[in-house]
């Protein structure tokens, strides 16, 4: 017989925090984290030495679960490189018509993290290099002249996606990204 234990302190933090931070943007209280993860303050200090830490986790687990998603994505596509990055895009294309959608996380965090020391902006810097690095493998096995070039252009097609989808939400960004992606993906060998 298994028993099923209630997740901790620490989980509970970093779900509430996961939650409203995507919801309610970065600068949410201290206390509205405490209270919806029914945890006492001194819980945020032990296991994160503050809310900074605790931002900085939150970014770290969200890294991790979207570059899966990522990974997952590309898996499913198949072994072609150029239907593997377009499915990026049709996935995002998904991401965007969920109840919900805010835009992307990490830009967000980024504009909002004032302080440039911040531990959340190496998160979200060290995150962004490692989607590079998929998507610039793909431009290699493609057989890109400019791989790394074309990784850049397509990171940036990936961020005006996000940032459309919230910000202009009866509009189509992914399937103009797409469309755009052709001009990366189409370049003579």
């Amino acid at each position: 017989m298994s028993t099923r234990t209630a997740p901790g302190p620490r989980e509970r933090l970093l779900d509430a925090a996961q939650e409203l931070t995507y919801s309610h943007g970065m600068g949410v209280g201290v206390d509205t984290l405490l209270k919806s993860a029914s945890v006492a303050r001194r819980s945020l200090y032990e296991h994160f030495g503050g809310k900074d830490g605790l931002i900085a986790a939150v970014l770290e687990r969200s890294t991790a679960e979207d570059e899966a998603d990522y990974q997952r994505t590309m898996r499913a596509a198949g072994e072609n490189p150029r239907d593997r990055l377009l499915a990026i895009l049709d996935r995002l294309a998904e991401v965007i018509a969920q109840p919900g959608f805010r835009g992307c996380r990490y830009l967000a965090a980024d504009l909002a993290l004032a302080d440039p020391d911040h531990p959340g902006h190496a998160v979200t810097r060290a995150y962004r290099e490692r989607v590079h690095c998929l998507l610039e493998a793909e431009f290699v096995a493609l057989g890109h002249p400019r791989p790394a070039h074309a990784a850049d252009q397509f990171l940036l097609l990936i961020d005006g996606t996000l940032a459309a989808g919230v910000t202009r939400p009866d509009t189509d960004p992914a399937a103009s990204a797409r469309e755009l992606a052709g001009q990366i993906l189409d370049v003579p060998r």
